[in-house]
This record gives C-alpha cells, structure tokens and sequence, in this order.
C-alpha cells in the first residue's frame, strides 16, 4: 500500500507525482493534444479552392500581426477582458469577505445563489441579458420609471452590455476562489489590528488585502482567461457591432472554412492569455512577498 512516508520513516517521493499523474493525463489527452493539432495546423495553408493545404509557413502569423483589423481585435478583447477581471474583483471581494466571516445560519443558503447560476448555460444567462437590457427592458424601465432618463437608451449591442454579462458570468468563480482564501484566515489577526485603532478600511488594507493576495492571485487569473475566451456572450450582447478573439476565430474555420488562419488566432488567444496571466500572477505575489516581509 502507498502510504506517505516509507518504513524508515522517510517521505515516499513517489506519492506526489503518482497522485498527479491521472490529472496530468487527462489533461495532456483531453487538452494539450488538441492544442499542438491546432498549433500545427497553423502553419498550414490555405487556399480559396482546395482549402487547407499541408505546409510549413509562417504567412498566417504574418496576417495577423500584419492587419491592424485583427490585432485591434485583440487589444479589444483584451480590454474588455480585463475590464471585467477589475469589476469581477471590486464587486466581488465584499461578497467573498462577507461569506467568509458571517455566522448566519442561512450562510449554505446564500453560497447556493451563489452556485446557482453556474448550473444555467452561458446562452440562457445572455439571452435573459438580452431581455434586461433591451429598449423595453428592466433597466430602461426602472431608470425611465425613476425619472433618470426619458428615453430609452441603447445598451443592446455595445461592449457596455458585453462588459456586464460578461462579469456577471465570471463572478461567482471569483467568489468563490476568494472566500476559500478568506476563510482560512485567522480572525485574531484583524481583532489584533482592531485592538491597536486601527479603523476598519486600515485593517482591511493593510491585513486583508495583503493576506488575501494569493486568491486574488488565483481568482484573477482565471477570471481573466475565462474573458479572454468568451464566446456566447460577446456573440449575443455584442452582436456585429463588437467583434472579440473567440468568435473571429470561429467565424475563420466555420464559416470560412480558413483552418490555418483559425488555428492561427487559436495559437496566438492560448499564448497571449497565458502570458498576460502568468505575468500579472508573478506581479501580484511579487508584491504580496514584499508585503509579508514588511
């Protein structure tokens, strides 16, 4: 039997990696091999005619990085990407820190709202969007009901709507990585702060935040590759008025049968969302380290 420690007593330096290894090979089958597929097929190419052909050039790279077209498509999907990650956190921390620290007895009651919306698709929550956000929506409604506008205004197809449905999509992953960082933290730790005068935002900025930096750390990073690769909602809030990375590549190997180019995109969305990620994870806990070492 594998146990954790050897009969000398030593730890089995075997049990790590023969744990990790089922994982690990579901991913490599189920992600990676799909993933090199799609790198390899974009340096095929392609021609109107006999559509792909089996090459080795770098002319889709090159059409990118060439057309401002598709490179302002990624700075926009980039932008939105990480505009939704900022709101996903701001609106979000307050919620986490509430279910971490409350004593309710409806605490399981409120972490199943918050799970609830997971459970629907994300068409089904864009196309409820679509609806509260129309011209004869809910919210023209209550702002025309309030006085604050006496026309309906246009939120339908802008990357006003995308920006909401988008972080209402992502935030409850972001809860809920938070609230398990912040249940872990000790309490005394913020009564100490409190006991000293320090105020309550001070404690919160000093003590919380910094504790909390590797959830952020972790949240943000797959709140922002989750933006990053949104499909359904920039389609169905967006409409053709705002076009992002996920649905051009789409369009590319569906609609213009352009595998290469397609896979071109793919390659260029993986890499540049890891990269960004990968950076601003390093930066946060870069900052966290010099925080706990103050």
């Amino acid at each position: 039997m594998t146990t954790a420690t050897q009969e000398d007593g030593r730890p089995n330096r075997w049990l790590g990696p023969g744990l990790a290894f089922p994982a690990s090979l579901v991913v490599l089958v189920i992600i990676m091999i799909p993933i090199l597929q799609l790198a390899r097929y974009s340096f095929n190419h392609f021609d109107p005619a006999e559509l792909m052909q089996t090459a080795f050039t770098f002319e889709n790279y090159a059409k990118f990085f060439g057309d401002p077209y598709y490179r302002d498509i990624f700075f926009t999907t980039l932008g939105i990407a990480a505009l939704c990650t900022v709101l996903a956190l701001v609106l979000g921390f307050p919620v986490a820190y509430f279910l971490a620290r409350t004593q309710s007895k409806y605490k399981s009651l409120f972490v199943i709202l918050l799970v609830f919306p997971l459970m629907v698709g994300n068409v089904v929550r864009a196309a409820g969007w679509m609806v509260a956000l129309g011209n004869a929506g809910v919210v023209n409604a209550v702002l025309q009901g309030l006085g604050v506008i006496g026309k309906p205004l246009t939120l339908m197809y802008t990357p006003t709507a995308v920006v909401i449905g988008t972080t209402a999509v992502v935030m409850p992953y972001l809860i809920l990585t938070l609230q398990s960082v912040l249940e872990g933290m000790d309490l005394s730790v913020e009564e100490a702060a409190r006991n000293v005068g320090a105020s309550f935002f001070t404690t919160f900025r000093r003590i919380v935040l910094p504790i909390a930096a590797p959830g952020v750390a972790a949240g943000t990073m797959l709140v922002f590759i989750l933006c990053m690769n949104a499909y359904a909602t920039p389609v169905l809030l967006g409409g053709s008025g705002l076009t992002m990375m996920a649905p051009a590549l789409y369009d590319q190997i569906t609609r213009a049968s352009n595998w290469p180019f397609g896979a071109a995109l793919a390659v260029i969305l993986v890499c540049g969302t890891l990269v960004i990620a990968l950076l601003s994870n390093w930066l946060i806990h870069r900052r966290y380290i010099k925080t706990m070492a103050s």
